[in-house]
């Protein structure tokens, strides 16, 4: 059995130590936070890149991202050619109530229409007022951090390896037969 007390005097032990330490209270709404790179605010859309594929809506695990389309008919230019049809965006929301962030719709869009803004100031006192429409999407999109740069020892992407090797290709055959054809001059044939 303890002594009695003892409890109550590590207890004042602890609430002293504490009060001599300097504080660590972040003075938020005057001074802005050093958020670390690459954080995870809001959902960026960048309007242009959608082409209301539905991936993200699909996939998305709370069903927190609304999308409405129409079909647009495109002329064909050449009479003889089908004309083509293609989705037009009407809305595109996301209710941030619903939302856990997970980042699943940022990873499976295949245009790059989303991104990860790091702005969080977005409070509401409505609940109703968190789906967020594309206008405001699109205000955020312009606080995205430019991607992190690659690796300048990493080796070059396939992609762009065999991209590069094919263009290389290219150029030679059309220096050589431009070569060829060139016409032969006096000097070049051996005559004087």
């Amino acid at each position: 059995m303890g002594i009695p007390g003892s409890g109550l005097a590590k207890g004042l032990a602890v609430t002293m130590r504490t009060m001599m330490r300097k504080t660590v209270t972040a003075q938020y709404p005057d001074v802005q936070p050093d958020l670390p790179p690459r954080s995870r605010g809001v959902i960026a859309l960048l309007e242009e890149n959608c082409t209301v594929c539905m991936l993200c809506a699909r996939e998305c695990p709370d069903w927190c991202i609304y999308i409405d389309s129409h079909k647009e008919t495109l002329p064909a230019a050449d009479p003889n050619a089908r004309a083509r049809t293609r989705n037009v965006l009407d809305r595109f929301a996301i209710d941030f109530s619903l939302c856990m962030y997970c980042g699943i719709c940022v990873e499976v869009c295949p245009f790059d229409a989303l991104f990860w803004s790091p702005e969080f100031e977005y409070a509401e006192t409505d609940i109703r007022e968190l789906t967020h429409e594309r206008d405001r999407l699109r205000e955020w999109m312009w606080t995205v951090p430019p991607p992190p740069a690659h690796d300048a020892a990493a080796e070059e992407p396939k992609e762009i390896a065999m991209a590069r090797k094919a263009a290389d290709k290219l150029a030679a055959a059309a220096a050589a037969a431009a070569a060829a054809a060139a016409p032969v001059t006096a000097e070049e044939g051996g005559e004087s």
